[in-house]
């Protein structure tokens, strides 16, 4: 007898039976049934973007057992691999399948954005590829760490280095200052208080107990992240997407203490040989300011200074504009901890969740949140951003109103499939408001 999927190809299913088939409501194994929507989503005019969104949303457990067997068909494997169609979940297996070709891993890790990178170096197989490593070498979004562990050993200086700056971010609470006092009036007063309060300070109760609550959101979330944390090491600050990450750290150095200071010793005695002592006094005044300006440093140069666990301290109990750069890093569980923030306020998710330079992870996160799903403006902008991966953006778009739907489906920076499925939304909203 022959197999469902050779009636399709063949084209000998009644209309009815098709729309089955694109829903993936026919009784044939899970097997079959997502090589007969692949088949419709890539062939089919008709059933294709109806099969797309079922394949989107179709059972994890079943895709990933797809996407690992090396028995899977070659279009089924060339369609989960597919930037457009690919699931975070399954990249791995992918990735060690032996059935997807060499050519897909390369033309992957070519296009590749940072989240992809992470998966992919991790990847045996991958990285036993020399074309693969050639291509990532040449992604503008791999970091300096990733290159030297393209084939090689981490370097032995940066493990040795990792037990001081490991320490030295976690003892320094003064790093992280509190800076929304308001919000301290309506809480009571804590039972511990800091050991160094501001002498006078009428607001020093009130930033104890916002600290207090920091410092717990801090020892939650190392605590409930510690192998991720230990994973990521000592990584350094990196933006994803925009001029810093696309040219480099090093196009932004950035100067410590001792570097500003060391140019400003022999310019004294320069200036007294070349020229009279009236310059000298112009110059003494600029040596006591320069190490008062290392010490107000900007946000960039706070953040570039700090390990992961300075950074995920910084994110817990930063402020807005602290909290607005580290949701961009490319080390995910500190972009993450942003989201954990106690003084986190909804009008930053909303802009989190319109922001096309994070995480997939981060826009995967915000929803798991109750308190974030209550706020319409952060669904819209979830699924009007086209970073939003493609079975989130489905699973959110009905809860969307009649305009906002239509909004989205003339917006050529989503998927096609994002759009046509508002349109057809809008349309259903608009005969059923007509209808009553």
């Amino acid at each position: 007898m022959p197999r469902m999927i050779d009636q399709i190809r063949a084209s000998k299913l009644p209309s009815n039976m098709m729309q089955f088939a694109a829903r993936g409501a026919l009784q044939v194994p899970s097997a079959e049934n997502i090589e007969i929507l692949v088949h419709l989503a890539v062939h089919n005019k008709v059933f294709g973007e109806l099969a797309r969104m079922t394949l989107a949303g179709w059972d994890e457990k079943s895709s990933l057992a797809a996407a690992s067997d090396p028995q899977t068909p070659r279009e089924v494997l060339d369609y989960f691999i597919a930037p457009d169609n690919m699931r975070p979940k399954l990249l791995p297996a992918l990735l060690e399948n032996p059935s997807v070709p060499e050519s897909q891993l390369i033309k992957l890790a070519t296009s590749a954005m940072r989240d992809t990178i992470e998966v992919i170096v991790k990847s045996k197989r991958a990285m036993g590829i020399s074309g693969v490593v050639e291509a990532l070498k040449r992604n503008p979004y791999l970091r300096k760490e990733d290159l030297t562990s393209l084939g090689k050993p981490p370097a032995p200086v940066e493990e040795a280095a990792s037990p001081a700056t490991e320490a030295a971010p976690v003892p320094t609470p003064s790093v992280m200052p509190s800076t929304t006092p308001v919000a301290a009036a309506a809480m009571p007063q804590p039972e511990p208080v800091s050991s160094d309060p501001a002498p006078g300070a009428p607001g020093a109760a009130g930033d104890d107990v916002l600290d207090v609550e920091g410092d717990q959101a801090v020892t939650t979330y190392m605590k409930d992240n510690a192998a991720a944390i230990t994973a990521e090491g000592e990584k350094r600050f990196q933006s994803i997407g925009g001029v810093v990450e696309l040219l480099g750290q090093d196009f932004f150095p950035v100067l410590d203490e001792a570097e500003v200071a060391k140019p400003a010793a022999p310019s004294a005695p320069a200036s007294a040989a070349s020229t009279p002592a009236a310059a000298r006094p112009a110059a003494k005044p600029a040596a006591p300011g320069k190490p008062g300006e290392v010490k107000r440093e900007n946000t960039m140069q706070k953040i570039n200074g700090l390990d992961v666990k300075g950074r995920i301290q910084l994110a817990l109990k930063g402020n807005k504009e602290e909290r607005s750069m580290l949701i961009r890093d490319g080390t995910k569980v500190v972009a993450l901890a942003v989201l954990e923030a106690p003084k986190l306020s909804d009008g930053e998710v909303e802009k989190f969740a319109s922001q096309k330079n994070v995480l997939e992870a981060v826009l995967r996160q915000i929803p798991l949140k109750r308190r974030f799903m209550k706020n319409y403006i952060v669904v819209r902008n979830l699924c009007a951003n086209p970073r939003t991966p493609l079975d989130l953006g489905l699973g959110l778009m009905k809860n969307l109103m009649a305009q906002d739907l239509k909004n989205i489906s003339a917006n050529k920076e989503v998927s096609e499939t994002i759009r046509k499925l508002a349109m057809k939304m809008y349309k259903q909203k608009m005969d059923e408001a007509n209808k009553k």
